[in-house]
């Protein structure tokens, strides 16, 4: 049976076409709102749109750019009014401290950070009392990470989440962050299998997330059952970041006397 928490909502995903962003845009279709899901790969973004609309959906595509202004001017001009903003798009940029070339870096700090500050400024004028921000951050911002670039990044869209949910409140307008653990999305399909492996042993449930396990969440703090969620930052991470490192520790008190 359908489910309704979204109905008579307009929800504006980013980062739309493929992976968790598209699994966003179908939970919250389902929820009866009705989405622009956004992103720079076309035909994925068409095909996913229309793959939805013949299940009945009211879900539109739109080419979107998060790290430009003209096109977030240009998508704010096609809207009357705006409930939900998911700023779901991102770029992982793996390069060592040492190793880090300056444009990977201000790229990575284009799409993961100034993107959803872009996206903020262009629609929260569009949002009435009631609506909701939802940014999308990563486990490799809350502690120190490999990939210096996207940590940094990330840590940044935290701070902008944090500063949105001091000063949007007072209009009725909520901002929170997801922080996702190792997923399993195209985003993923060309990390380090070294990085996974360690990720997956550091990770206490021992696997890796889907998709379907993040966009409940996002569906949750989009909709009224969350009208006293503001400014929080949750974990979807099996447990990663709950250890701050002392898996490590349990992982060798675990191993056979043997291997030690």
């Amino acid at each position: 049976m359908s489910r309704t928490r979204l109905a008579g909502r307009t929800v504006v995903v980013t980062g739309a076409a493929q992976g968790q962003g598209a699994a966003e845009v179908a939970a919250a279709a389902r929820e009866g709102a009705t989405v622009i899901a956004t992103d720079v790969l076309d035909e994925a973004g068409e095909k996913l749109a229309a793959a939805l609309r013949t299940d009945g959906l009211e879900v539109s595509y739109r080419r979107l750019d998060v790290s430009s202004p003209d096109d977030w001017a240009a998508l704010a001009d096609r809207l009357d009014v705006v409930h939900g903003l998911v700023n779901n798009a991102g770029i992982p940029v793996r390069a060592r401290l040492g190793e880090v070339e300056l444009a990977d870096w201000e790229r990575a700090f284009a799409v993961n950070t100034t993107g959803a500050m872009l996206g903020i400024q262009a629609l929260a004028p569009l949002m009435p009392a009631g609506s909701s921000i939802v940014n999308v951050g990563s486990v490799a911002a809350l502690t120190a990470h490999h990939a210096v670039a996207y940590t940094a990044s990330k840590w940044a869209l935290r701070g902008l989440s944090k500063v949105a949910a001091l000063e949007l409140a007072p209009r009725g307008i909520r901002t929170n962050l997801v922080h996702p653990g190792y997923i399993e999305t195209p985003l993923m399909a060309t990390a380090n299998p070294v990085f996974v492996a360690a990720h997956l042993a550091m990770t206490p449930q021992g696997r890796a997330g889907s998709v379907e396990e993040v966009a409940p969440l996002v569906v949750y703090l989009l909709s009224d059952e969350a009208s006293y969620v503001n400014g929080a930052e949750i974990t979807v991470d099996g447990g990663y970041a709950a250890h701050g490192g002392v898996k490590a520790i349990t992982n060798a008190l675990d191993a056979p006397v043997a291997d030690r």
